[in-house]
């Protein structure tokens, strides 16, 4: 067994005892493995082991492993998760499955126009700046539901969720609060008429808490790969 293939065990374990836990069925959690600065055989090696969902931070260095692996491009979803820039909408319009990262109109707006017509739509998430840091990107919790409004009438998207990075917290407890109110955000657009189904969040040190608060997509790196 590969080393990628024994901690991508370990991983799975962790997600289907937090959801045990949660009294959730582990189906509901889609794990994410990050790849960022980690090569094409990373990812070949963690596909081989059964992983399907890849997420990457860096556009250029994404595209150039998408390119690498195309061979199995068809058995495996790629999902941006890093910042995103307006010069660089349309070669992610053209390369990935999932965008997390939109946090204002413009970007979603590009990336609705520049969907080639043979591809599926692009799944997006707005990603919420939850913890209020100014160093993070992300949309504040107050403008929200107006983002979102505007991104669900767009071609050739589909808005399916909100995304979030909180700021670490030590201890089980204080790290559910923010997964919560993130929650909470969601339900509150589906009582405005929007029909969302995903929670990106959660990472390496904070799964658990993700979880036991609705997470439905889990974002893995170090804990699969080791530390960058």
């Amino acid at each position: 067994m590969s080393s990628i293939e024994a901690k991508l065990q370990q991983v799975r374990t962790r997600i289907a005892i937090a959801c045990e836990h949660a009294r959730r069925p582990v189906q509901s959690v889609t794990l994410l493995a990050v790849t960022k600065t980690f090569g094409p055989q990373s990812v070949r090696d963690a596909h081989a082991a059964g992983q399907r969902a890849f997420g990457e931070n860096y556009v250029q260095e994404a595209v150039e492993k998408i390119e690498a692996l195309a061979d199995l491009r068809e058995c495996i979803e790629w999902h941006l998760i890093g910042p995103l820039q307006s010069n660089k909408t349309r070669v992610v319009a053209a390369h990935f499955d999932w965008v997390h990262s939109i946090d204002r109109f413009k970007l979603a707006e590009r990336l609705s126009a520049q969907r080639p017509a043979g591809l599926a739509p692009l799944q997006v998430c707005l990603q919420v700046n939850i913890s209020g840091e100014a160093s993070k990107s992300g949309v504040a919790s107050a403008d929200v539901l107006s983002l979102a409004q505007q991104v669900a009438a767009l071609p050739r998207v589909r808005l399916r969720g909100l995304m979030a990075i909180p700021e670490p917290a030590g201890d089980f407890e204080a790290q559910r609060a923010p997964h919560r109110a993130l929650a909470r955000l969601l339900y509150d657009l589906n009582a405005a008429g929007l029909t969302l189904d995903t929670l990106s969040m959660g990472m390496s040190a904070d799964l658990e808490a993700a979880i036991a608060e609705g997470a439905t997509i889990v974002r893995v790196g170090s804990a699969i790969f080791g530390t960058r």
